[in-house]
C-alpha cells in the first residue's frame, strides 16, 4: 500500500547519493530521545555519519521486498528530516554505486544490502536473529567498494526496524507528540550520527498498548468533526503515535463504533503499520459490542443462544484471521455488565473451549500459536477464584480496580504458564464511586509503583492501559509505554529525571527543570483527589489553613506556568498549553471554585456580608472553567482540538457524569444596612456573638510557634470600626484596630521570651463601634523541656504528632528486604515501601526491616496511631497487606491494612487515594519515645503517620507535619533525611 517513492523494479544494490561535509550546528538544543543513549548531534565529530550536511540529506536505501510498514515508516523519517532541516532525502534507485554515503534501512531477511553487509562481516546481526522487536543502528565505514560511509538501521522483525527508524526521528528532534500535542520541531542546519553501534534488545513486556475508551463525548465529537468518525484517517494517526512511542497494541474505541466494520481499511492498515489489534475485556473473538447490537440475533446468552453466538464469533475470526491480533476469550454480560447470576464455571469453560475450536478451524490448527487473552476483569476474577481455568497458552490478563490498584498478580506456579500474564490498567474510568474522564489524574510515582509490582511478579506478556480520549493523558501514556519496554532503566530514583527529560525534549533545556516540577505538581494535586470527586466540604476551611493552602499551591503553580508560557516562543505555546498549563489551570479553577462554594456556605451560616462575594466568585470560576474549555476547543491550535474538552466534570451527584456541568449551589444573603460585628476563629465554623460555645483558638506552643488568625467581619453593609486588646503582653496582634467593610483578618502570635512557663491562657477582646464585644481564649503551652534547640526528633503539639513517612529517624534493613523511598509518591510528600517487592513475608516481624521515628510526648498514656498507606490491594492470593507496629520495646502488633475492606471501605480509599489503618497503644511517661514500623508483607506503601494523643482537628490531608529537631549521628542504620 505504501510503495517507496522513486523505486523501480530493477535489481541490484540501491544507488547511494551524497557526500559527507563538516558543518557547524547553529541550534543550541541537543537532539535526543527520552532515556536512550544520545547519538545524534548537530556538530560533526571524527567518524560521524552526516544525516544532513553540506546542504544535502543522505539518501535512504530500502529494499522493495521489505514490509510495507517499514517502507512507510522510512518515508516518515524522510519527512522528519525535512521537517527538521528543510532538506528532503531522496530514495535510492538501482544502479551503479557511485556516491560516498547513504542510510540503509531494512529487516533481517528482507533487505539484500543488509545480507551483503552481514556476509562481508561489516555488521554483526547475531544479536538480532530470532529476537522480538529489536534493532541495531550502526555507522559502517567502507561498506561497499567506492562507498565511504553508511548508516545502517536493521531490525530483527518488522517492528524492530520501525522502532529503529523512529529512534532516529526522535533523536533528530521530532517528538512522538509532534502532531498529537503540536510539539514544535526545532530547526537544525546539520545532523550527525556519532560513530558507533547502538543496539536495542527485546522489550520486557511483549505487548504494550492502550485502550481508547469512555470516548464520548470528547474523542467521539472530535473524530466526527475532523475525520468523519472512527475511520482509517483517524486511526493512522493513532497507529503512528503508538509506533513512535515504541508500542504495538491497541484496543479501539467501542462505545458507538466498530473498528473492523466501520471502515475496512482500519484493520488492513493496522496490520500494515505493525499494530497488533485486540478487543476489550467484554468483546470476545475480535468482534465489537456494536456489531452484536447491529447484527446479533437473540439474546447475548450462550446457554440459550450458543449457535448464533458461535456463528457471530466465527465471522469475526474469518474476517481478521490474516491480521496480527490478540484474541480476547471468555464472555461477560452484554454492554460491559456481569453475566447473570446463573452463569457458572462449567458454562464459561465450555465457552472458551468452543471459541478455541473456532480459532483452530479458521485461523490455525495449532491454536497454541494464536495469541489469546482472558481478561480477569471485575467479577470474572471471581470465576478464576472459584476454579475456572483456561489452557495454559492463554494469557491471564489481570486487572486493577479501575482506580490504578492491581487486584491480583501471578503466583510462582502461575508464572510457569506458557501464555504468561498481563495487566489491564486504568488512567480513566466510568463507574463507582464516580467517573473520572476529564483530565490526567495519574501521578507517575503511583503508576510506577503498581506496574513495578507487575514486572517483578511476572505479569509481562501484555500491558494495556485505558487512556480514555487519549488527550490529555499524553505524559502518563508515554511513561507507561516507556516503562513497559524497559522497567529496569527507570528505577524509582529516576522518575524525576524521566519527567525532566520529557520536558526537555518537548520544550528545550532552558525551562526543563521548572516544567518538570510543574508536571509533577499537577499529577500530585489531581491525584490526591480527582476533580470529579471534589465537593465544597472536601478541604477543611478552618483547620490547618488547609483550603487556603491548597488553593495557594495551585495558584502559585499556575502563575509559574503562565510565566513560562508568556516567555516561550510563540510556536511552543500551543504545546505548552496542552501539556502543562491547561492540566494545572483547569483543576486549579475547579478546586478553587469548590473552596469558594464552601466558604460561601460557611460565611452565609455565619451571616457574613462576604458570603455574597464568594457567591460571585463561584460564578466567576464556573464561567472561567467554561471559558478555558472553550479556548481549548475553539482557539487552541486554530481549533484543531474542537470537542476534546467537552467532557462534563462539575456537579456529580452519583457515579455517572452529569449531562452538563452544574455549578455548586450558592447562597446570596440579603444583607441589612446597619453594621453588626461578628468574629470567627481558626479551628471553628461557628461565629460570635451567637454561638453557644466559647470562642477559643487552637493551642499555641513554643516548639512549633504557629501563627493563628481570627476574622472580624460585618453582618451589615455599613462599615464599622473595631479594636482588639490582648490580656497579656506576650500575645502579639498583627493589628489592634481598624475599619471593617466586610471582613478583616487579625493574625496572632506569641512572644515566647515573655510567655509564662507551662500551660496557660490569655484572651483577646474585640470590640466594635456598634457595641458588640467578643473575648477569644488564647491557650499556650511553653514547656521547659524540650526546647527548640534541644529537641532531637519530632514533638507532640496540638494533641498529635504528624510524620511524613520518609522522615524516619532510623532505618534498619535486613539482607533480604529493605525500606526504600518512592520519591514524590502520595498526597503530601514521598512514601516508603519494601524492596524487593517480591520479598518473602516475615512470620516474626522483629526479624524484618524496620523504620523508627523518634518523638517527644507529654504524658501520653493511651495513644492511637493512624498509619496512612497508598490504597494498594492484596495482590497475592491468601495473604493480606500486613505491617507491625509498636512503641519503644513493646511487642509488635501485627495489623492488616485490609482487615476492613468492605465495598464502602474500598470506595472511600479510592476517593481519598489513601487507606488509613489504626492501632492503639499504651505509652507511659513524658519524654522521648520511638515508634517502630516493621515490614510483614511486601507491597505496602507508607505515606504518613499520625500519632493521636487526643482529639485531632479533622482535615482532608491530615495535620501538617509536626516540628522536629535534628538527630545526633549514630552510625546505626540510616539517619533521617533532613531537619525542619
Amino acid at each position: 500500500m505504501f510503495p517507496p517513492r522513486a523505486m523501480t523494479d530493477h535489481r541490484g544494490l540501491l544507488s547511494l547519493c551524497f557526500a559527507v561535509l563538516l558543518l557547524f550546528a547553529v541550534f543550541p538544543q541537543k537532539c535526543f530521545a527520552v532515556g536512550q543513549e544520545h547519538f545524534v548531534d548537530t556538530q560533526y565529530g571524527q567518524g560521524d555519519f552526516a544525516l544532513v550536511g553540506g546542504k544535502q540529506a543522505a539518501p535512504l536505501c530500502l529494499d522493495p521486498n521489505d514490509y510495507p510498514g517499514v517502507i512507510r515508516a522510512a518515508h516518515d523519517l524522510a519527512q522528519d528530516i525535512s521537517r527538521v532541516t528543510g532538506l528532503s532525502p531522496v530514495f535510492g534507485v538501482p544502479g551503479v554505486v557511485t556516491k560516498p554515503a547513504a542510510i540503509i534501512i531494512g529487516t533481517l531477511g528482507k533487505n539484500a544490502l543488509l545480507d551483503q553487509l552481514s556476509r562481508s562481516g561489516k555488521i554483526d546481526v547475531t544479536a538480532l536473529r530470532g529476537k522480538w522487536e529489536s534493532y541495531l543502528i550502526q555507522t559502517v565505514r567502507d561498506p561497499f567498494p567506492g562507498v565511504a560511509m553508511a548508516l545502517v538501521i536493521a531490525g530483527s522483525d518488522k517492528r524492530g526496524t520501525i522502532y529503529g527508524i523512529y529512534e532516529i526521528s526522535e533523536q533528530i528532534g521530532v517528538s512522538p507528540w509532534y502532531w498529537w500535542a503540536d510539539v514544535p520541531i526545532p530547526h537544525q542546519d546539520a545532523l550527525f550520527v556519532r560513530a558507533g553501534r547502538y543496539f536495542q534488545g527485546e522489550p520486557a513486556v511483549k505487548y504494550r498498548g492502550m485502550f481508547l475508551n469512555d470516548e464520548a463525548p470528547s474523542l467521539t465529537g472530535w473524530t466526527k468533526e475532523k475525520f468523519g468518525g472512527y475511520n482509517h484517517e483517524f486511526y493512522v494517526k493513532v497507529f503512528e503515535l503508538l509506533l513512535r512511542l515504541r508500542a504495538n497494541y491497541l484496543w479501539p474505541a467501542m462505545w458507538g463504533s466498530a473498528f473492523n466494520e466501520d471502515d475496512p481499511l482500519n484493520p488492513k492498515l493496522a496490520d500494515e503499520y505493525g499494530i497488533v489489534m485486540g478487543t476489550s475485556h467484554h468483546e470476545p473473538m475480535l468482534r465489537a459490542q456494536q456489531e452484536w447490537k447491529r447484527h446479533g440475533k437473540g439474546p447475548w446468552d450462550y446457554s440459550t443462544n450458543g449457535e448464533e453466538l458461535r456463528e457471530f464469533w466465527t465471522e469475526g475470526i474469518e474476517r481478521n484471521k490474516n491480521y496480527e491480533s490478540i484474541v480476547t476469550l471468555g464472555m461477560r454480560g452484554d454492554g460491559d455488565m456481569p453475566m447473570s447470576e446463573q452463569a457458572n464455571v462449567d458454562l464459561l469453560e465450555k465457552i472458551v473451549a468452543d471459541q478455541r475450536k473456532i480459532l483452530a478451524d479458521k485461523m490455525n490448527p495449532d491454536v497454541t500459536q494464536i495469541p489469546q487473552d482472558w481478561a480477569l476483569y471485575k467479577e470474572v476474577q471471581q470465576y478464576y477464584e472459584k476454579g475456572m481455568r483456561v489452557p495454559e497458552d492463554v494469557t491471564l490478563l489481570w486487572c486493577d480496580d479501575n482506580w490504578g490498584n492491581i487486584r491480583r498478580l501471578p503466583t510462582p506456579e502461575e508464572r510457569k504458564r506458557s501464555g504468561g500474564a498481563g495487566i489491564y490498567y486504568h488512567f480513566d474510568y466510568v463507574g463507582d464511586p464516580r467517573d473520572y474522564k476529564w483530565i490526567n489524574t495519574n501521578p507517575i510515582p503511583k503508576v510506577w509503583e503498581q506496574m513495578n509490582l507487575a514486572y517483578y511478579y511476572g505479569a509481562t506478556r501484555i500491558w494495556i492501559v485505558n487512556v480514555g480520549d487519549l488527550k490529555p493523558m499524553e505524559f502518563p501514556i508515554e511513561f507507561f509505554l516507556t516503562f513497559a519496554r524497559n522497567p529496569e532503566a527507570w528505577p524509582k530514583e529516576r522518575l524525576g529525571e524521566f519527567t525532566r527529560l520529557w520536558a526537555e525534549r518537548e520544550f528545550g533545556p532552558k525551562y526543563a527543570s521548572q516544567i518538570a516540577d510543574l508536571i509533577a505538581k499537577y499529577g500530585k494535586y489531581t491525584g490526591r483527589r480527582k476533580p470529579e470527586l471534589l465537593e465544597p466540604t472536601t478541604f477543611s476551611l478552618v483547620n490547618y489553613q488547609e483550603a487556603d493552602r491548597i488553593s495557594d499551591e495551585y495558584q502559585t503553580a499556575v502563575n509559574q506556568a503562565q510565566k513560562i508560557y508568556n516567555e516561550l516562543p510563540e510556536n511552543y505555546r500551543d504545546a505548552f498549553f496542552q501539556l502543562v498549563l491547561f492540566p494545572l489551570k483547569a483543576p486549579a479553577i475547579v478546586t478553587q471554585m469548590y473552596i469558594a462554594a464552601g466558604k460561601n456556605r460557611m460565611f452565609a451560616e455565619q451571616g457574613r456580608a462576604r458570603a455574597n462575594d464568594y457567591a460571585v466568585r463561584v460564578r466567576e470560576l464556573f464561567d472561567g472553567d467554561a471559558d478555558l474549555a472553550a479556548y481549548y476547543n475553539h482557539t487552541l491550535a486554530g481549533g484543531k482540538w474542537d470537542h476534546m474538552m467537552d467532557q462534563t466534570h462539575i456537579g456529580y451527584i452519583s457515579w455517572n457524569d452529569p449531562p452538563k456541568n452544574v455549578m455548586p449551589n450558592v447562597t446570596d444573603l440579603n444583607i441589612p444596612i446597619p453594621a453588626k460585628m461578628g468574629v470567627a476563629v481558626e479551628g471553628s465554623t461557628a461565629a460570635w456573638p451567637g454561638a453557644t460555645e466559647e470562642p477559643r483558638l487552637p493551642e499555641f506552643d513554643s516548639l512549633v510557634r504557629p501563627r493563628r488568625y481570627l476574622d472580624i467581619f460585618n453582618r451589615g453593609r455599613t462599615p464599622f470600626r473595631f479594636s482588639a486588646k490582648a490580656s497579656a503582653p506576650w500575645i502579639e496582634l498583627s493589628r489592634s484596630s481598624g475599619e471593617v467593610d466586610k471582613d478583616e483578618r487579625v493574625w496572632l502570635s506569641v512572644d515566647w521570651r515573655k510567655a509564662p512557663a507551662g500551660k496557660s491562657s490569655g484572651t483577646v477582646t474585640i470590640s466594635s463601634s456598634t457595641g458588640e464585644t467578643v473575648s477569644v481564649t488564647v491557650p499556650v503551652f511553653n514547656p521547659g523541656e524540650p526546647t527548640r534547640d534541644s529537641l532531637r526528633g519530632f514533638v507532640q503539639t496540638d494533641e498529635y504528632v504528624s510524620i511524613e513517612a520518609d522522615h524516619f529517624t532510623r532505618r534498619v534493613n535486613t539482607p533480604t528486604a529493605r525500606w526504600e523511598e518512592i520519591p514524590d509518591y502520595g498526597r503530601t510528600d514521598s512514601a516508603m515501601s519494601v524492596f524487593p517487592v517480591d520479598a518473602a513475608s516475615y512470620a516474626d516481624p522483629r526479624h524484618g526491616p524496620c523504620l523508627e521515628y523518634r518523638m517527644y510526648l507529654f504524658d501520653p498514656r493511651k495513644v492511637g496511631v493512624e498509619a496512612i498507606f497508598g490504597p494498594s490491594l492484596n495482590f497475592v492470593p491468601g495473604r493480606g497487606l500486613r505491617y507491625a507496629i509498636a512503641f519503644d520495646d513493646q511487642a509488635p502488633q501485627i495489623v492488616d491494612m485490609l482487615a476492613q475492606n468492605s465495598a464502602q471501605d474500598w470506595s472511600k480509599s479510592v476517593k481519598d487515594n489513601i487507606r488509613i489503618s489504626t492501632s492503639s497503644h499504651s505509652v507511659g511517661g513524658t519524654g522521648y519515645h520511638m515508634l517502630k514500623i516493621w515490614m510483614v508483607d511486601p507491597g505496602i506503601v507508607l505515606e504518613k503517620l499520625v500519632v493521636k494523643l487526643g482529639p485531632v482537628r479533622p482535615s482532608y490531608l491530615g495535620p501538617p507535619e509536626s516540628f522536629r529537631g535534628p538527630l545526633p549521628a549514630s552510625g546505626e542504620g540510616d539517619l533521617n533525611k533532613g531537619v525542619q
